[in-house]
């Protein structure tokens, strides 16, 4: 789908603020995301199960990505009633991933990325969004910080996939026996899906990110950091799902998409010539039988 020729918003009737004008466009962040970035990365999830006696089925993925981005014309005007009016700028995106040892499709995601300017009530500096729509029956606004740094790669954090009770991750559950290859189970993908597929990946889905740039030289990273969490780092966000998946209140959920965290770091990496590549982390707490199940993606994506 194509926008018309002549689309383009108007903006407001003040001039337009660019909303991280030390980066030098009205994109701020976001400008070198608008082309087609394509690679391979790992999905991890823990998926409700409906078998009596076991509630969960842990899956894995190598996958296959594309991630397009395109500018969305023109100023976006927001209106305000107790502070001036902003503009925003932006670029909306279509995300596909298929897993990379079978071939079926994993993921399709439409959505866009916001730079917002700094606005007084509330009080935020400059910000940025990501809403997504995800067919599974979730949508999410992401709303947090976004920033440059030079010289040397990402620090790229250690995670794991351990599920702990809804509301205390300080208490994980690493007694289950699906993360462990070792331990053969009719409750994890088989093997023609977990092909090249290792222990260590499983401990630590970022190793994955951090394997893929071991031996690049990296010359500058834009950060771009959010979260669904409606009151922190950012005022504003949340997900909202589908029936199904919120389930009934006296049962509790199916599968409730409670939170979403990501990172997204745009590198500039030493080559001959230099290219842009965009690694990214991604966690999603599937709320179900009384614990938060993380879902994890991760990919290196290379702008092409």
């Amino acid at each position: 789908m194509e926008l018309k020729p002549n689309f383009s918003f108007t903006g407001t009737t003040q001039a337009p603020a660019q909303p991280f004008p030390d980066l030098g466009d009205n994109l701020g962040p976001l400008v070198d995301l608008p082309g087609v970035w394509k690679g391979s990365g790992f999905n991890v999830i823990w998926r409700p199960n409906s078998t009596p006696g076991q509630d969960r089925f842990l899956e894995l993925n190598l996958t296959d990505e594309q991630l397009e981005f395109e500018s969305v014309p023109g100023a976006i005007p927001n209106r305000g009633l107790l502070q001036p009016d902003i503009d925003l700028f932006g670029v909306r995106y279509l995300q596909q991933i298929s897993d990379a040892n079978t071939g079926d499709g994993l993921h399709v995601e439409p959505g866009l990325w916001i730079a917002v300017p700094p606005t007084t009530n509330p009080p935020e500096a400059p910000t940025v969004v990501r809403m997504a729509s995800i067919p599974h029956g979730t949508t999410l606004l992401a709303q947090g910080a976004a920033f440059a740094s030079s010289g040397g790669p990402p620090p790229i954090p250690v995670i794991n996939i351990n599920p702990f009770p809804i509301g205390n991750p300080a208490q994980p559950i690493i007694t289950f026996p699906e993360p462990n290859l070792a331990i053969p189970s009719q409750f994890r993908s088989p093997a023609q899906q977990v092909n090249n597929i290792t222990q260590a990946m499983i401990d630590n889905p970022n190793s994955v990110l951090t394997n893929a740039i071991a031996s690049q030289q990296i010359k500058k990273v834009v950060t771009l950091l959010v979260s669904s969490d409606a009151a922190a780092p950012v005022l504003g966000g949340g997900t909202s799902n589908t029936a199904f998946l919120q389930g009934a209140p006296s049962a509790g959920p199916n599968a409730q998409a409670a939170l979403v965290t990501a990172t997204f770091w745009i590198e500039t990496v030493t080559g001959t010539p230099d290219f842009l590549q965009l690694q990214y982390t991604q966690t999603v707490l599937l709320n179900f039988n009384g614990l938060s199940w993380p879902h994890i993606t991760v990919a290196t994506l290379r702008k092409q």
